[in-house]
């Protein structure tokens, strides 16, 4: 059975920084590619990144390049999304999941397990 744990969220500031954690059991997690995703109240699931098996290849939304940056150690079996800079608009629960499907990496469908999420606050 996959679990997926999120860890790390919180509140903070505009301009702030918080790195997001996802811990993965179930499977071998170096076969599989990751992403995050996030949903702020009122609004449908997003994609944020996603990342490749080896962690070799990355993908951001454009809302969030140059700000978040994805990242795994497979050693450990976790996932991190390192988010600086960070904006009120970046508030929502934030997800990770796990696909094995192939097609677009931003397609929710695309993903076969997720996390319970996270909540990440950004005060102005």
């Amino acid at each position: 059975q996959v679990q997926l744990v999120e860890s790390g969220g919180g509140s903070v500031q505009a301009g702030g920084s918080l790195r997001l954690s996802c811990a993965a059991s179930g499977r071998t997690f170096s076969n599989y590619r990751m992403g995050w995703f996030r949903q702020a109240p009122g609004k449908e699931r997003e994609f944020v990144a996603a990342i490749s098996w080896s962690g070799g290849t990355t993908y951001y939304a454009d809302s969030v390049k140059g700000r978040f940056t994805i990242s795994r150690d497979n050693a450990k079996n976790t996932m991190y999304l390192q988010m600086n800079s960070l904006k009120p608009e970046d508030t929502a629960v934030y997800y990770c999941a796990q696909r094995t499907r192939i097609g677009a990496t931003s397609l929710e469908a695309n993903y076969d397990y997720w996390g319970q999420g996270t909540q990440v606050t950004v005060s102005s």
